[in-house]
């Protein structure tokens, strides 16, 4: 069975809502009525009863809630909750009011930020931090954590490494500048999320060009510290590094490089060392391994959203929605 039918198996198990707000993009509504059908989970959609009418048709999404954001009678709630939270940052009742009319991302932050919904999708047709800015600024960080960071639960064909080819690899979307303090951060999280998502126990590699102390650089002291720091602050999850790919993967090269590690050879969470290498890393092994590559998912946040690429599918949605409803489950 492929890892999504097992995340979509586990969303079924216990339902959550989820707000979808991009009504503006047909993908959306083929997404929706794919995921009622399935029973995946109960869909949101916010948007005008005009705009739902024309985007939607020839959709089922007769099992979705229809928020109109003009019109809901929870609004002034949300407004209030906006102010409550924002008011520090010069946030009036007339200006949430025109952003949340204005975009729709803040409204389903709101529905999130006051028990009415478990998690949010977004990014069919908006940017990457258009998606993250909302969600940062409503629902802020989960407690004891700086920051947030996006992974790709990786399932690679044919492939006797990692759980049998699954793999999260992070943070491949969003961090431009990591520091060893992050980078252990993020290891956790993966950590966690391999857990939540594969069921097994997570094997946590902090990738490297250098294994062990082989090259000297500030880069690979970066990582050394990072592993460091996250042994300390993650005491029960297995965590070693540096460690070069090959290394972290390969049991006849682990014991050649780093005879004795529980990771080396087995490693089936990968954290790189910055954003561009996380980010080659996984299209690398999506395209010349034929690999899936699903996310990117974003963990860190005190509720899950998550984003999409402009470019993608409706199963695309129907899958990060799947992934967003068992986040919830463990929020």
């Amino acid at each position: 069975m492929a890892i999504i039918d097992v995340i979509k198996a586990k969303a079924k198990a216990d339902k959550k809502t989820i707000v979808l707000p991009e009504t503006m993009d047909r993908r959306t509504f083929e997404a929706a009525e794919k995921i009622l059908k399935e029973g995946i989970a109960n869909i949101v959609l916010i948007g005008t009863e005009e705009a739902i009418k024309e985007n939607g048709a020839g959709f089922d999404i007769s099992g979705a809630t229809i928020v109109d954001p003009f019109n809901d009678p929870n609004k002034e709630k949300y407004i209030n909750k906006f102010v409550e939270l924002r008011a520090k940052k010069g946030v009036t009742y007339e200006t949430a009011k025109e952003q949340m009319e204005k975009d729709y991302m803040y409204y389903a932050c709101l529905m999130c930020k006051c028990g009415d919904a478990d998690g949010v999708v977004s990014g069919a047709c908006h940017s990457t931090g258009n998606t993250i800015r909302p969600a940062l600024q409503l629902l802020k960080t989960k407690p004891g954590t700086k920051s947030v960071s996006g992974f790709f639960l990786m399932e690679v064909p044919d492939c006797d490494l990692g759980d049998h080819g699954l793999f999260v690899f992070a943070d491949c979307a969003v961090n431009t500048d990591f520091d060893s303090e992050k980078l252990a951060e993020i290891a956790g999280l993966s950590a966690q999320s391999f857990k939540n998502f594969v069921g097994d126990e997570p094997k946590v590699a902090m990738l490297s060009y250098s294994t062990k102390g082989s090259a000297k650089h500030d880069d690979v002291t970066k990582v050394a510290d990072a592993v460091r720091i996250a042994q300390e602050k993650y005491p029960d999850i297995e965590i070693d590094g540096e460690l070069q790919l090959d290394a972290a993967l390969v049991p006849t090269v682990a014991a050649l490089k780093a005879p004795g590690s529980k990771v080396a050879g087995h490693a089936n969470t990968l954290v790189f060392p910055s954003l561009e290498a996380g980010n080659i890393g996984y299209k690398l092994v999506q395209r010349l391994a034929k690999a899936n590559a699903y996310g990117p998912v974003l963990q860190g946040l005190a509720m899950p959203v998550n984003d999409l690429s402009r470019g993608c599918y409706a199963d695309d949605i129907v899958g990060v929605v799947a992934m967003t409803a068992v986040q919830a489950q463990q929020s």
